[in-house]
């Protein structure tokens, strides 16, 4: 193996645990979309089928948007993008235990695949814990909307970088 090689494996999210993490995730947060999307209630309540296949939905949804933000994350160095990542990726978590609880409340019977599912969630949790702490957060640029800036920097402090001389005449474009 080539130092490349090392360097490809160790930046490819596809080998990390919390993708994995996230991509089991994704599978059994499927099979209970499908199973729930089938399932027919003892409700005279059309409204109830239907809360119930929109929850459905909803985890299917959600679960799938937990390892497309890791993996734009992944190699992005910016603090303030992988904080807004991540902060995406820990909503989608926490709604889905949300989205478990309403499958319960209209119905759901095969709770034993929620609580796998919550289980699941749990050990994601805490991968995605150690993953942010590894963020750099004097990497960034400022974040004008004041969300994901470092400690002691302001989303109005000027941007040192602003004060760089440009010139477009100086660019030499017949190379």
């Amino acid at each position: 193996m080539t130092p490349d090689d090392d360097l490809n494996a160790k930046n490819d999210y596809h080998n990390s645990a919390l993708f994995k993490k996230a991509s089991e995730i994704l599978k059994l947060a499927n099979r209970i979309a499908e199973i729930a999307s089938s399932y027919e209630i003892e409700s005279s309540e059309e409204n109830e089928q239907e809360i119930l296949r929109s929850q459905a939905l909803f985890i299917r949804e959600d679960a799938s948007i937990i390892p497309a933000k890791i993996a734009g994350a992944w190699n992005c160095d910016l603090y303030d993008i992988k904080m807004e990542k991540a902060t995406i990726i820990r909503k989608c978590a926490r709604d889905l235990a949300t989205h478990m609880t309403g499958l319960e409340m209209y119905g759901f019977k095969e709770t034993e695949y929620l609580d796998l599912l919550r289980g699941e969630i749990e050990h994601f949790r805490i991968l995605f814990a150690e993953w942010v702490a590894t963020f750099d957060p004097w990497n960034y640029i400022i974040d004008r909307w004041g969300l994901f800036n470092p400690p002691g920097i302001n989303y109005d402090d000027p941007d040192s970088d602003d004060d760089l001389p440009f010139d477009p005449d100086d660019l030499d474009f017949e190379d």
